[in-house]
């Protein structure tokens, strides 16, 4: 493998789901109440696909969120949900030892807003990114793994993908990528020094 594609929320930093939680009960909510929407709701799952890929904005999605969640405040919603994230540090260092070392490295995110990236480290981690706000398409569609592939400069057949939801992954593998289901630095970096060949801790 030549290139290392990765996810942002869930693999560059800690656990979403784990934020979501901690946004629930803040809020007075049941701690899955974000999580089950999603999955029981197919317009709120429309609603999250619109702003991923830029169709509505964060502001516009966070008032109708709030509706759904029986939230009283919109304002800051989409903040208040990932402020439970943090950078996940051997996860980010591994990337950067493999650009280092030659391997073609990308990101490829569905965004839920511009505040979520630091963009000032993505020189020195990414040679392609793709963010799904900015493109119109999002995982796991065909298009913007492509994209990615292309724009690390491989076909796809040559690339690794990590991400958090297996959906995701199934979409990569779909192209022709090798596929990671990140659960942890201490199974996935493993795998990825055995797929690349390169040092990564």
């Amino acid at each position: 493998m030549k290139g290392l594609l990765v996810d942002f929320g869930g693999v560059l930093t800690t656990n979403v789901f784990d934020s979501f939680k901690q946004f629930c009960v803040k809020e007075g909510l049941a701690e899955d109440a974000f999580v089950t929407l999603l999955r029981s709701d197919p317009e709120a799952r429309t609603e999250l696909r619109r702003v991923e890929t830029g169709e509505i904005d964060e502001p516009e999605f966070s008032r109708r969120l709030a509706v759904k969640l029986g939230v009283a405040e919109h304002e800051g919603l989409v903040e208040r949900l990932f402020a439970g994230m943090r950078p996940d540090a051997p996860m980010a260092e591994a990337v950067r030892r493999a650009k280092a070392s030659g391997v073609r490295t990308g990101l490829i995110s569905n965004s839920l807003g511009e505040g979520r990236y630091d963009r000032s480290t993505f020189p020195e981690l990414f040679d392609a990114v793709v963010i799904s706000g900015e493109e119109g398409m999002h995982k796991p569609q065909p298009e913007i793994y492509r994209l990615g592939c292309e724009r690390a400069g491989l076909p796809p057949a040559e690339c690794v993908f990590v991400d958090d939801l297996r959906e995701n992954c199934e979409g990569a593998e779909a192209v022709g990528m090798t596929a990671v289901l990140h659960r942890g630095a201490d199974t996935t970096l493993p795998r990825l020094e055995e797929l690349l060949g390169v040092e990564l801790r």
